[in-house]
């Protein structure tokens, strides 16, 4: 694979179709490689020492997260709203603040219905990672549409995320990372399928919230899944071990219409059936939660008692 900062240096001179080839030829390549640790980690389901449940004995959490790259994306945004609220369900909508124009009114639209925002970089060309002064510089731009927006989480572009220096952005949680996805740029887990806290000294520690489940554009753009099979079979054994169930999916990938989707889109019905399948089959074991709410209970779980906030080794 071409190394991260030639890949992005190039980027913009590939043509995009050349772009998902190349990813596909990788990914075929290496998923009989990783078929041990994807879509399940057995090691990422050990719950962290001390570890107190979720509310009202729920057997797992449920928290839906969407990352919005594109101008096309924000402008499905609605769309994919008013799907999950038709089926009883809410989710965090993170956006990248400068690369296309944001609707003040649909910030306002969404959180009316109960919807979270979160903020989701700058540009998304990565080179936000090149060095810790272009990531102080970006963070301070971060900063002013987190206050703007009232956001409380934020989630790398591209999962390029050094969490040592996570303590620039002012944000109570983290969502930059995952239990376990080779297919990344950056393709090291974190191992768990639990919260955890990134601490940092005089500074406030920070919740981090791995996602979960694999990426719908890796399995349905990449991949060519055709079902939201592979979510429900690791829902399953999220659900065993107690875990957190975190799905990152993007409008910007998902065609709502009837007729044939373009190459880098999936029926957006794949996204329909899982949450049907979600409330069909296990409505009463979960906890659905935004995953702000969900960082307040991890943090509330601290103050109460929880002696090992960290991720297992």
């Amino acid at each position: 694979m071409i190394p991260r900062r030639a890949y992005y240096a190039l980027k913009p001179f590939i043509p995009r179709k050349v772009q998902l080839f190349l990813r596909r030829v990788f990914v075929a390549r290496k998923l009989e490689k990783v078929r041990n640790v994807w879509p399940i980690d057995e090691k990422a389901g050990e719950k962290p020492q001390g570890w107190k449940g979720w509310p009202e004995g729920k057997q797992f959490a449920l928290v839906l997260t969407h990352d919005v790259d594109t101008q096309r994306g924000h402008d499905k945004a609605l769309k994919l709203a008013e799907m999950e609220k038709e089926l009883g369900f809410c989710s965090s909508f993170n956006f990248v603040c400068r690369r296309y124009q944001i609707s003040k009114k649909m910030l306002e639209n969404l959180r009316d219905k109960g919807f979270e925002i979160g903020n989701h970089g700058v540009y998304h060309d990565g080179k936000k990672l090149n060095s810790l002064e272009i990531f102080q510089e970006r963070s301070r731009i971060i900063n002013d549409f987190i206050e703007e927006w009232g956001a409380a989480g934020f989630r790398a572009p591209s999962m390029l995320m050094n969490l040592e220096w996570i303590h620039h952005l002012n944000i109570e949680y983290d969502c930059s990372t995952f239990d376990t996805d080779p297919f990344e740029p950056c393709p090291d887990g974190v191992g768990t399928i639990f919260p955890f806290f990134i601490p940092h000294g005089d500074h406030k520690d920070v919740v981090e919230l791995p996602y979960t489940l694999p990426q719908d554009f890796t399995l349905f753009v990449l991949m060519r899944e055709k079902s939201s099979r592979i979510w429900e079979e690791k829902v399953e054994w999220i659900a065993r071990k107690g875990g957190m169930v975190l799905l990152n999916t993007h409008p910007d990938y998902m065609n709502f219409e009837s007729g044939p989707c373009e190459p880098e889109e999936y029926p957006a019905d794949i996204y329909r059936e899982f949450l049907f399948n979600m409330k069909e089959k296990f409505e009463g074991r979960y906890w659905h939660v935004l995953p702000r709410d969900l960082s307040t209970y991890v943090r509330d779980m601290k103050k109460s008692g929880w002696e090992n906030p960290g991720k297992p080794t």
